[in-house]
């Protein structure tokens, strides 16, 4: 039996704001997406805090009507690449789409990091919801592929990247000068790969890193979704707004991987956050305030119609109920999208009412230091997740949760003062990634 790991904590980078209008903050910098000087701020607090990995989302479509940080901003690798160089413990994860990569390209790309950092790099394997990504790619809209076959893709995207991060043993470059051999041949392997989607021979021309393989981060909450974390993933994210839903898509994810012979213990479970902390009550509901109130009915129309394919909803009247829109969003972000659609028809809300809700959402994480820390610690407890990845508004905001709710979490027990390790596998308490050829030999 496994004891539990101790608490989990993540930070995603995002710029000048995951929100809309996040951007127009007096205290948040206006170039925030393309600042490096941001972003190494942002990755070395949250290594001062001890924290697991930081974590770079992506997408590859925007129009004029997608959020201030989409318009401009870094390449993940890129920019996560540079930050290997400025940090020494902290995990490095970054999003790449497994609908409109090459696993070729995309495993020598994880796998330069992950030596760059001395083994600290994580991949979100995503599919890449939005319709038209299909037109920055020689394709046309009705190329995109359907929400099924997108996790078909990736999960033979995946089988691919592993086989080609098991190129080389471990220990398959001698480099001995005075014999003039440079490797083993025997400890070289060719994977070969002839499948639905992908045809790869191989081998990778990089070595293998000291934690084995990158970790595989998944997000999405949708059937097809859980199914492929439960069978793929080494760690899990979503973002449920209450404890009882994080709870069922915990057990949800821990049943499926169980199902799998996989061993639950082995999928980390971490829930998406987004804490305002005040030193009272009523500052952090001010901030909250504040936030919301940078907010247009344009703007949350639009961040709303992007989930839905970037579905114009202005056309509709705002304050009567939610329109009945069909079918719209089923490929794209569906657990999103099911979800909204859900909601608004069983709580009656008008079409004003669910764009400003997803616009600025209220997070349960609001209040005193020790009123988070108290929310993380029960949910933590609880089962509701194994981790958080902190969304921070505003950067004031993870530096308050570093400051002031971390030493807390440390107090009580649940959370490190000190890194296990140098590797994200060590620090996320995941095994070593065995080289298959290696265990082979050894059996």
């Amino acid at each position: 039996m496994h004891v539990r790991r101790k608490l989990k904590l993540g930070t995603m980078i995002h710029g000048v704001g995951e929100k809309i209008s996040d951007w127009r903050h007096p205290t948040m910098p206006s170039d925030a997406s393309v600042s490096f000087d941001f972003y190494k701020q942002q990755a070395q607090t949250s290594e001062r805090g001890k924290f697991d990995f930081v974590f770079i989302a992506d997408a590859l479509y925007i129009n004029e009507k997608s959020n201030p940080h989409y318009l401009n901003r870094f390449e993940p690798l890129t920019i996560l690449s540079a930050l290997a160089s400025v940090t020494s413990n902290i995990g490095l994860v970054s999003t790449l789409s497994t609908s409109y990569s090459e696993p070729f390209s995309a495993a020598r790309q994880f796998a330069s990091l992950d030596m760059l950092s001395g083994g600290r790099a994580g991949w979100n394997a995503v599919t890449s919801g939005l319709e038209k990504t299909a037109l920055n790619f020689s394709k046309e809209v009705k190329d995109h592929p359907s929400h099924a076959m997108r996790y078909q893709m990736a999960a033979e995207f995946v089988e691919v990247m592993k086989g080609l991060w098991d190129s080389w043993e471990n220990d398959a470059f001698i480099r001995n000068k005075a014999s003039g051999q440079f490797f083993d041949p025997k400890k070289l392997h060719i994977l070969n790969h002839k499948g639905e989607f992908f045809s790869v021979q191989g081998p990778l021309n990089i070595a293998r890193s000291p934690q084995g393989q990158p970790v595989i981060f998944q997000a999405g909450s949708s059937a097809a979704g859980i199914a492929f974390s439960a069978r793929e993933a080494d760690a899990v994210f979503a973002i449920m707004p209450t404890l009882e839903e994080a709870q069922q898509y915990y057990v949800d994810v821990k049943e499926q991987t169980a199902k799998l012979g996989r061993n639950p213990h082995d999928v980390i479970v971490l829930q998406g956050i987004s804490p305002i902390i005040g030193d009272t009550e009523e500052e952090a509901e001010r901030k909250y305030e504040e936030l919301a109130s940078l907010v247009t009915i344009e703007q949350a129309l639009a961040f709303l119609g992007r989930l839905f394919e970037h579905h114009d909803f202005s056309q509709y009247p705002l304050d009567e109920p939610f329109p009945d829109i069909g079918c719209i969003g089923k490929n794209s972000f569906r657990s999103d999208t099911d979800r909204i659609k859900s909601e608004a028809r069983e709580q009656n809300l008008t079409l004003r009412q669910v764009a400003f809700r997803e616009a600025t959402p209220r997070t349960p994480f609001m209040g005193t230091p020790e009123q988070v820390a108290n929310l993380v610690e029960a949910w933590y407890e609880q089962n509701a997740a194994d981790g958080f990845m902190l969304i921070a508004n505003l950067p004031s905001e993870l530096t308050a949760f570093v400051d002031q709710v971390v030493p807390i979490l440390q107090k009580r027990g649940i959370f490190r003062t000190e890194y296990e390790g140098t590797t994200l596998r060590e620090n996320l308490e995941l095994s070593y990634a065995e080289n298959r050829y290696s265990l082979k030999r050894d059996e």
